[in-house]
């Protein structure tokens, strides 16, 4: 496959950005159920890059965000891979509820750090039709001093981890909910779940403009360091081969910064990526909103990684699709310590708007459509039934 244009790294537009007009935009907020409700517009721009604004209901903020992948699949790695996102997005999920809980039970942290490992996995054929992603329990590790004893810590940690928004997409099984349009006509999905829902559009308004910052929301710093991974790969275009059995393992460490603000590195071990580091801050009552909040970074990861699925087989299958894009909604509770419900997270399925530009027939694209959620790594995250594997350091 040729590389294609590095639009993100020729682009005269910033990368990342809070959008300093949102309500001009023209993308119009997902209704508010279970307390959060993201609405996520991703487009492709070339290859394997993407551009999203994310939109919280709650808060009113958008974001403008973009991703690519690294050289195994034939990217640039001129910004975050998809599934870098929602890592990031969890990690800061978990360090809210775990601050929440501690200020709330008068603990008070001496040190805290999080490192977070997520695995995914790959295996089959896309020529068969076997190929299918999937998703493997979380690894939290907690470095922490405070007073509490052992068993009371492991205690407020679990519950830090169950009160979590993203719990619910993690418990329990969540099969995803599509609606397909090809060429600006919706037709009948196939294999994936239709949504019972009128078709939801992009934005049709005014260009997106930057809101005035002094902060780099995130930026590459440089090649992750190498890891085994078992069954993991480095190699240029690995993740375009026909048969595939491979694991991939991204992850992030967290800390807080003395402004309030969640600094996350993010590396990307298998495929063999790259470092980022991500800045995170929720709006008020808990932040100033300076920085994207968890469940945006978490939205835009699922959308992100299921637009690649579909870049990915027009590739490997060499289909026509001159254009793609989503709009994607997620609806979440609020933190149940940083939201004061007392309850563990909750979610529902998610919730995404598929539109294609082909001259492929309308079973053409079903059968995207269809690859492209049993492939999609995060898809396969919702409906799973995962456990978090917590691991507590004392420092």
């Amino acid at each position: 496959m040729k590389q294609a244009d590095n639009i993100i790294g020729q682009s005269g537009t910033a990368p990342f950005f809070r959008v300093a007009n949102p309500n001009d935009v023209g993308l119009t907020p997902a209704p508010l159920r279970h307390g959060d409700a993201v609405r996520t517009w991703v487009s492709a721009l070339a290859g394997f890059q993407k551009e999203a604004l994310v939109l919280s209901t709650r808060t009113g903020a958008m974001w403008r965000l973009v991703s690519d992948e690294g050289a195994y699949l034939n990217g640039h790695d001129a910004a975050p891979c998809p599934l870098s996102f929602l890592t990031v997005g969890m990690i800061s999920s978990y360090m809210n509820e775990i601050m929440a809980l501690a200020a709330r039970d008068g603990v008070k942290l001496r040190h805290l750090r999080l490192i977070q490992n997520n695995y995914y996995t790959m295996k089959g054929s896309m020529m068969k039709r076997t190929m299918t992603g999937g998703a493997l329990p979380v690894e939290l590790e907690v470095e922490i001093d405070c007073d509490l004893p052992d068993a009371a810590l492991s205690e407020m940690l679990m519950n830090a981890v169950h009160a979590s928004p993203l719990n619910g997409l993690m418990r329990g099984v969540l099969p995803s909910l599509f609606t397909l349009s090809r060429n600006g006509i919706q037709i009948p999905t196939g294999e994936a779940s239709a949504l019972d829902h009128a078709v939801v559009g992009g934005p049709k308004g005014d260009a997106p403009l930057a809101a005035a910052t002094d902060l780099t929301l995130i930026e590459r710093l440089g090649p992750s360091p190498q890891k085994a991974v078992a069954k993991g790969t480095a190699g240029a275009a690995t993740s375009l081969t026909d048969e595939q059995d491979r694991t991939l393992n991204p992850a992030a460490i967290c800390t807080l910064r003395e402004d309030g603000i969640k600094e996350i590195e993010q590396h990307l071990y298998s495929p063999h990526g790259s470092i980022f580091r991500y800045l995170s801050e929720e709006a008020a009552p808990h932040g100033q909103g300076r920085a994207p909040d968890a469940v945006s970074y978490i939205s835009a990861g699922i959308a992100f990684c299921f637009m690649t699925q579909f870049g990915r087989m027009a590739s490997m299958e060499k289909l026509d699709l001159s254009h793609y894009a989503v709009v994607q909604d997620t609806h979440f509770s609020l933190g149940g310590a940083s939201g004061g419900t007392g309850l563990a997270g909750s979610a529902d399925p998610v919730e995404t708007h598929v539109q294609l530009q082909t001259s492929e027939s309308d079973d053409v694209a079903r059968d995207m459509l269809d690859v492209s959620e049993r492939t999609c790594f995060l898809h396969a995250f919702c409906r799973t039934d995962l456990k978090t594997k917590l691991k507590v350091t004392r420092k």
